[in-house]
């Protein structure tokens, strides 16, 4: 999802055919990351029904210092916490959504103890149902694989005892804009869930100085012992939407983290 610059102090976004309850869904999420005494969020000016306006940002050019602070904010961010896996944004009770602005997927809310249960029912077993219905259907195989990840999911294999952090839930590079003053976080999807599902975010698309963003975080919070090990696991989520969404050489990507977790 992109922001555009507005023509006066604020950045508005309006999408052509917006689900209910979209714009509300984000500005809920910045609200709720913002309150948080972690990562600068961008500023929610006015939200309606179709629109989300928000505090114009002058950008800059990314740097290390810059970027290791971010780090920085981001574990803070996260350390606020969820009330659990899977949670929206305090206060929200609809539906939650994922993906670009004129055509992001609608995912079922929820709370689980677990993580794995999170990853398994709100996130990857619907994308079967949403693939069909957007005329990409999953092949067999690949149907088979994703099942089989879940299961795993389903039985603890994955968890660990990390507690449900607050998560941007979107973050790759495109929702991270630079400024005189440092980063600044947009566009969410924000919920409960894994602090290594925002940093797996970032990493999926390339990001300027993340090796100085993840000193950063560890100065906060050390990660666990093989995070970046993990990396596709929370990647297998916005790699198989990006499959649906546009196909191509995502197929594939798709089936090799689906091989490599599933097992």
């Amino acid at each position: 999802m992109t922001a555009r610059h507005g023509r006066d102090r604020r950045s508005a976004r309006a999408a052509r055919t917006p689900p209910a309850g979209y714009f509300a869904y984000e500005a809920a999420g910045l609200a709720w990351l913002g309150a948080a005494p972690g990562a600068a969020i961008v500023e929610v000016v006015e939200v309606g029904p179709t629109y989300l306006d928000l505090r114009r940002l002058v950008t800059a050019a990314p740097d290390a210092v810059r970027a290791r602070t971010l780090g920085r904010g981001l574990a803070r961010t996260h350390d606020a916490g969820a009330s659990a896996f899977g949670s929206g944004p305090d206060g929200w009770t609809g539906d939650l959504f994922f993906g670009p602005l004129d055509d992001p997927l609608t995912l079922p809310a929820g709370t689980h103890a677990r993580w794995g249960e999170h990853y398994a029912a709100q996130r990857l077993e619907p994308l079967v149902a949403v693939a069909a219905a957007r005329h990409r259907p999953l092949d067999d195989g690949t149907t088979r694989l994703l099942a089989a990840l879940c299961e795993r999911l389903r039985r603890g294999e994955l968890d660990d005892d990390d507690t449900p952090a607050r998560l941007h839930g979107d973050l790759w590079a495109g929702n991270v804009l630079w400024t005189p003053d440092g980063a600044v976080l947009i566009d969410p999807a924000a919920h409960g869930g894994h602090r290594e599902t925002d940093l797996a975010m970032l990493a999926l698309f390339g990001f300027p100085y993340l090796a100085d963003v993840i000193a950063g975080y560890q100065e906060v919070h050390p990660l666990r012992c093989g995070w970046e090990g993990r990396t596709g696991l929370h990647q297998v989520f916005p790699v198989a939407v990006h499959a649906i969404l546009f196909g191509g050489h995502y197929q594939s990507a798709l089936t090799r983290l689906l091989r490599r977790w599933a097992a």
